[in-house]
């Protein structure tokens, strides 16, 4: 029995683990609380922690006690029970320890909560693959996706997500960069049924990764970064030395918006230190491709500008049609 708690009433602790840490992963405190208790007890035979738990020699008892023979067996003797919880809580037992310490009438041994685990930065990401995985199997829509039909859907979602940032919505800033987060995800776990090229979200996560380390070496290596164009310098200088490009205009998509990829052309000209004048046309197309080319020149992204333009004019439409309403 622990003599450190004689002189009270004991104490009853509820163990907490977290499912998105490794079994066995607990903390100094919960190990310790472990192997000082007088008594373990743990409802669930099937409970992760417990392989664990008897390779250090904590014995758990598979019973489920009520609070009020809990409450008896720690004030009788002043004795230490720890409950290992489950993933859904002991609430038939935490209700009854509340009823009978609310009532007034009962000596009660000290109640703690004792989190044996906690998530770290991240852990829900863990959960998020886990559904994810479940509703490939299980959704029949979602189990047929590819990823040329979920294109669409990823385009979609970039929008949303630009508007949000542009109107400063945080709710739906948040939203927005879950539905993003959620299509790497889906497309990922696409991947992993592809027959002859498999790859999982954690290679996705791992390239990622190992890019940032690679890009930043003012950071990760011995180099220094005084100023945000150093860090530029440093980026584009490892992006150059991986992809081998013979042209800066290398992977630069065709695809996006033409205002943006005017500008991003005029941006691999300059950082690429090129003399190339713009190319001589008549019509809207070229007087748009000179706005482009100045406005990336000056710092600004001609796309958002025209955007934030474009917004100021609809709200001027619909000011109008209220009038005209009127």
């Amino acid at each position: 029995m622990n003599d450190r708690v004689n002189d009270s009433t004991g104490r009853i602790v509820l163990l907490t683990t977290s499912h998105r840490v490794a079994p066995g992963m607990l903390s100094w405190p919960a190990w310790q609380t472990l192997r000082e208790a007088d008594r373990v007890l743990c409802a669930d035979a099937g409970h992760p922690q417990l392989p664990y738990l008897r390779e250090a020699g904590v014995e758990a008892e598979h019973v489920a006690s009520t609070a009020r023979e809990l409450v008896d067996y720690c004030v009788d003797r002043a004795r230490t029970v720890v409950v290992i919880t489950s993933g859904e809580g002991e609430s038939a037992l935490t209700d009854g320890l509340a009823r009978l310490a609310g009532s007034g009438r009962e000596r009660m041994p000290a109640l703690e909560l004792l989190p044996g685990s906690y998530d770290l930065p991240g852990a829900r990401l863990l959960d998020l693959v886990q559904v994810m995985d479940r509703i490939r199997v299980a959704c029949p829509w979602s189990g047929i996706r590819t990823h040329e039909d979920l294109a669409k859907y990823g385009l979609e979602e970039m929008y949303e997500l630009l508007e949000a940032i542009e109107t400063g919505d945080r709710e739906a800033l948040r939203e927005e960069l879950g539905d993003v987060l959620l299509q790497v995800v889906f497309h990922a776990r696409i991947a992993e049924d592809d027959a002859d090229e498999p790859f999982s979200v954690d290679d996705v996560a791992g390239v990622i990764v190992d890019k940032l380390i690679r890009r930043h070496p003012h950071v990760f290596g011995e180099e220094a970064a005084e100023t945000p164009e150093d860090v530029r310098e440093h980026w584009m200088r490892e992006k150059a030395a991986e992809k081998g490009r013979e042209s800066v205009t290398e992977g630069v998509p065709l695809g996006q918006p033409a205002l943006a990829l005017a500008a991003k052309l005029a941006s691999r000209v300059r950082s690429g230190g090129l003399d190339v004048p713009l190319p001589a046309g008549e019509g809207v197309g070229y007087e748009l491709l000179a706005l482009a080319v100045r406005a990336e020149a000056a710092g600004t992204e001609p796309e958002t500008a025209l955007r934030a333009a474009a917004r100021t004019y609809r709200d001027a439409i619909r000011a109008a049609e209220a009038a005209a309403g009127e």
